[in-house]
């Protein structure tokens, strides 16, 4: 191994990492515009490669087509289900009919969706280089081997799972499951990232770095609970009420989603003002405070001007990087075992 296989490889990292989060940018703008449901099959489009730009290229008899193709794979993902022990989830499945209503063709969602298809597939090429690559250092740094592998796993089985999202309908629990694997997704390239390069350690109490994983921790549970609050939103949008009904008609579930916020605000923001206070100031730290200031913002935005479709990506993607950040911390922050504070 050479140092630059070493850099290549790091660098090749950054830019997979990149890639990933201009792929969560545009799965919330295919959310945001309804988009999720442009292509009704997967990995195809209305059974072509490149997709249709008018309804006059499908047959009169689609929906009805592409409603049974999705039937037949949802019965065996409910087998599968079952088979783990989730009869109940797997009957909630085969027993709601409304996952099967298939939706008017749209040329617009539906090139929406296929970019986000494309997007994702430069991401399993770049997934796939990362992991040859890591073929190389095996011997010298077998851990950036073991990573690159369950990398490549986990972006095998969210394409998969990406698959059952469609066939479902974006039954709300799979499209949160999509999104934290997504996360984990995250996770692991910049493990990758950290594990390639020489990134500085910082010198941490225990006490520090428990309030780290305690914002992280509140960070994901309020992005499943904001996942929550879009799902219900799409049920209100569904009956036509206007966008300034939205959040007064989701009330229970935003306004837990709202009230939870304030851990997240609490936790992050009191580690980094301690972590400035101790060490001194870093990019990383004020990019912590400035993403958590961002995320109350786009939120705040979304709650006061009827949810606006350009803010929803954008409070997404932000919630995913300041995600990022607070990993790449962690991974940086080194405690002395016999100190608590």
């Amino acid at each position: 191994m050479t140092p630059t296989t070493t850099r290549g490889f790091h660098k090749l990292c950054l830019v997979t990492l990149v890639a990933v989060y201009f792929l969560i940018l545009v799965g919330g703008i295919v959310r945001s515009s309804g988009s999720g449901m442009g292509c009704p099959d997967w990995p195809k489009c209305f059974g072509y490669w490149v997709p249709p730009t008018s309804v006059e290229q499908l047959p009169e008899n689609y929906k009805e087509s592409f409603a049974t193709l999705r039937d037949k794979k949802n019965q065996k993902f409910a087998r599968y289900l079952s088979a783990f022990g989730f009869e109940q989830t797997a009957q909630s499945i085969l027993n709601d009919k409304s996952i099967l209503i298939e939706n008017d063709f749209n040329a617009t969602k539906t090139w929406i969706e296929y970019v986000n298809r494309l997007v994702g597939v430069l991401i399993g090429f770049l997934i796939i280089a990362l992991f040859i690559r890591s073929i190389r250092l095996r011997k010298r740094q077998p851990y950036l081997f073991w990573l690159s592998l369950a990398t490549l796993v986990l972006v095998i089985i969210q394409g998969w799972f990406g698959s059952i999202v469609v066939s479902t309908n974006l039954t709300s629990w799979t499209i949160t499951l999509h999104m934290l694997m997504a996360f984990v997704l995250v996770a692991l390239v910049i493990m990758l990232y950290v594990k390639s390069g020489e990134i500085k350690s910082v010198e941490s109490t225990l006490t520090l770095k428990i309030i780290l994983v305690l914002g992280t921790l509140f960070l994901l549970v309020q992005v499943v609970l904001g996942t929550e609050v879009r799902a219900a939103i799409d049920r209100v949008s569904s009956q036509l009420l206007p966008r300034e009904d939205w959040i007064s008609s989701v009330w229970a579930q935003f306004i837990v989603h709202r009230s939870f916020s304030w851990l997240v605000v609490i936790f992050n923001l009191g580690f980094g003002f301690w972590l400035i206070k101790t060490k001194g100031s870093n990019p990383l730290t004020l990019g912590l405070i400035l993403l958590i200031l961002l995320t109350l913002l786009t939120g705040a935005g979304m709650a006061y001007f009827a949810v606006p479709a350009y803010l929803q990506p954008v409070h997404l993607l932000v919630a995913t990087v300041t995600f990022g950040v607070q990993f790449l911390l962690f991974l940086k922050l080194k405690t002395n075992p016999q100190r608590i504070d």
